[in-house]
């Protein structure tokens, strides 16, 4: 990353997860299992394992059991097969367990494969926050944080949008009388994730190369796993209501240049016009659907500062709650139609900052970017803290 990682602040750490029943969503993936491995050994009274993957559920599931009889954790493990969907599964869950806090990591986030289904990718990201979060709200949870991404920050994708009207529905339920504390912590990319670039890269060096860069300008912010969950359950621990919490990612990282990096850290020498003998080459393959040069992290104005050096809270608009309901009555209706035009429109609409064609590049034409429907057919870089 060129920098420490952050030093987390226990007290932080403990206070929505010691003595607690606690939930992760998305528990097999990147995100959530870094979440699960951390919040295990917090020693919370019990942890739900909640994943629609039933392979990714066996994984981390065999890893924990594995943790805790290694390490002398007594934390029981309570493995559950259910979609974030489906508000009747979530509910039935948070009651058996009397859950306390829930981190919402379930998410569709490979941004080509939202833009080739984008209906899917907003019922999972959208919807099944909604209803996640309102059978949390039905349960009596008493803290539910979103795990967001900076790609929610004036979006080019329907990934990222997807994310941002999750947020959305977080900051309007915030509105409600209720007793479910409700947050979200946006944050970059994480080093070693699923479809990060840097396993990306470790496979192309094994094969002998070339590394693949989309462009040459591509910049990207970058935290480890570890480091990202720790702060999310700190961020998590300062919430009071509706806040949008932003990791400070440190300095940006130019994509060219990590590639090279890596290539010489693998002992190797990369191979360009000033060393034709080099071992690997670096190509260029072209930003695709929905890629950005640069992320940004803030919407608004300049953000608060927190508690801890490393978390800063957005100043963001939000939507009335009652507007907000009439927005998702059109999103879900058009979803079901898989009525893209109209999608793509309300996204536009609502969504500060949206920029979408509606098409997908280099499939020949102006064909719809979706799949998963039936017969139908550069930004300015804001660093937004130090």
């Amino acid at each position: 990353m060129g920098r420490l990682p952050v030093q987390p602040d226990p007290e932080l750490l403990h206070h929505c997860i010691t003595h607690k029943a606690v939930m992760v969503t998305g528990a097999g993936g990147s995100i959530g299992s870094e979440l699960c491995r951390q919040i295990i050994r917090l020693q919370p009274t019990c942890l739900v394992l909640f994943e629609l993957s039933e392979f990714a559920l066996y994984q981390i599931d065999q890893e924990l059991s594995n943790l805790t009889a290694s390490e002398g954790l007594n934390v029981p493990l309570i493995p559950v097969l259910g979609s974030v969907q489906d508000r009747a599964r979530v509910e039935d869950v948070l009651r058996t367990y009397q859950v306390d806090t829930l981190y919402h990591a379930a998410a569709y986030k490979h941004v080509p494969m939202v833009e080739h289904n984008p209906v899917e990718g907003i019922r999972n990201n959208v919807f099944g926050t909604l209803h996640t979060a309102q059978a949390a709200s039905a349960c009596g949870v008493s803290h539910f944080i979103l795990i967001s991404t900076d790609k929610a920050v004036r979006p080019t994708n329907v990934m990222g949008a997807s994310k941002r009207m999750a947020e959305l529905v977080l900051q309007g339920l915030a509105q409600l009388p209720g007793n479910t504390t409700f947050g979200m912590v946006r944050f970059g990319n994480v080093l070693g994730s699923s479809g990060s670039v840097v396993p990306l890269f470790r496979k192309q060096i094994q094969a002998g190369g070339p590394l693949t860069v989309t462009h040459p300008e591509i910049i990207r912010y970058f935290m480890t796993i570890p480091e990202a969950a720790q702060l999310v359950i700190q961020a998590g621990a300062m919430a009071a209501g509706g806040e949008v919490f932003l990791l400070d990612m440190g300095e940006p990282v130019r994509i060219f240049d990590l590639a090279q990096r890596m290539i010489r850290l693998s002992g190797l020498e990369v191979r360009d016009e000033y060393t034709p003998h080099g071992d690997i080459r670096i190509e260029f393959s072209g930003l695709r659907p929905g890629e950005k040069l640069y992320e940004e992290l803030l919407i608004g104005e300049a953000p608060e500062t927190t508690g801890h050096s490393r978390i800063f809270k957005a100043r963001e608009d939000a939507l009335e709650w009652r507007e907000l309901e009439r927005i998702l009555a059109q999103l879900q209706t058009a979803c079901r139609q898989y009525n893209l035009p109209v999608i793509y429109r309300l996204l536009k609409l609502h969504v500060q900052g949206f920029k979408h064609s509606g098409n997908m590049p280099g499939v020949g034409g102006n064909h719809p970017a979706v799949f998963d429907t039936p017969a139908q057919t550069p930004q300015t870089h804001i660093k937004c803290v130090a």
